[in-house]
């Protein structure tokens, strides 16, 4: 791949699985990096032979939890400076920039956030709890690491965090169907790290917290502006709430 970026190297890590929709334009805007590698699970459509054939290097790892994926593709990379980004997140020019900017940077931060608007149905949702959304996706990885939870992981940063100004895309729709089996695999997950926890569900987990979920997004984080699909969104994000103990209630039946 060639080298774009004269100064200090970077490594762009992506975790995937039945991406070939995204890889293209992913690897694309990812043309600054002097590494880029996916860590696929066993993908069964074209992402490999796509991303193999864009110069990326593949690394087939058998899926355990988000956080043990993203830690073995850190593992896997050449450089310290890592860009950590989801397939369906875009990168914009002005991102790129201030990214090349900050790694370059004699300041002593190790970790950025990177804010991130969310579009849902081919809206962008403004409300519902994601007008506050950032996650970390530049880091060194010698101060940071992804810690142990199963679905919604965080880097851990041993040193100063700043937040980047400009702000990425990202577009976790592509069906009803496919954003609803990524919340049954969340449910399954968390319900896997509640049985670890000896966690037994009860009403109060069955019907309290799933209404609690949607009244908190619906309400009180105003999902409502956002119309029909701010609705949507609290309905299904409620129901994988309520999945999630059905799924742990279904551990024990099976076990006792």
């Amino acid at each position: 791949m060639t080298k774009k970026n004269e100064n200090t190297k970077i490594t762009a890590l992506a975790i995937s699985y039945n991406e070939e929709h995204n890889v293209k334009r992913y690897i694309e805007s990812l043309s600054f990096a002097d590494e880029i590698i996916l860590i696929d699970s066993q993908s069964t459509d074209n992402s490999v032979s796509i991303a193999e054939s864009m110069g990326a290097k593949v690394i087939q790892n058998k899926f355990e939890d988000f956080s043990s994926q993203r830690n073995f593709g850190i593992s896997k990379a050449k450089n310290d400076w890592i860009v950590f980004f989801d397939l369906d997140e875009i990168i914009t020019k002005e991102l790129e920039k201030e990214i090349i900017a900050k790694a370059n940077s004699k300041k002593n931060v190790v970790a950025f956030f990177v804010k991130r608007n969310f579009f849902f149905m081919g809206k962008h949702i403004k409300y519902g709890g994601w007008q506050n959304d950032k996650a970390i996706r530049l880091f060194n990885k010698n101060y940071c690491k992804y810690n142990g939870n199963l679905v919604h992981e965080e880097i851990k940063a041993a040193g100063k965090i700043c937040l980047l100004k400009n702000s990425l895309n990202h577009y976790s729709y592509k069906s009803f169907d496919n954003y609803n089996d990524k919340l049954n695999l969340y449910s399954k997950l968390q319900a896997e790290n509640l049985y670890n926890k000896k966690v037994r569900p009860n009403g109060y987990h069955f019907f309290f917290r799933p209404l609690y979920r949607f009244m908190w997004q619906y309400f009180f984080r105003l999902g409502i502006l956002d119309g029909k699909e701010g609705f949507i969104l609290a309905y299904i994000h409620s129901f994988s709430v309520f999945k999630r103990y059905l799924q742990l209630w279904m551990r024990y039946r099976k076990i006792e």
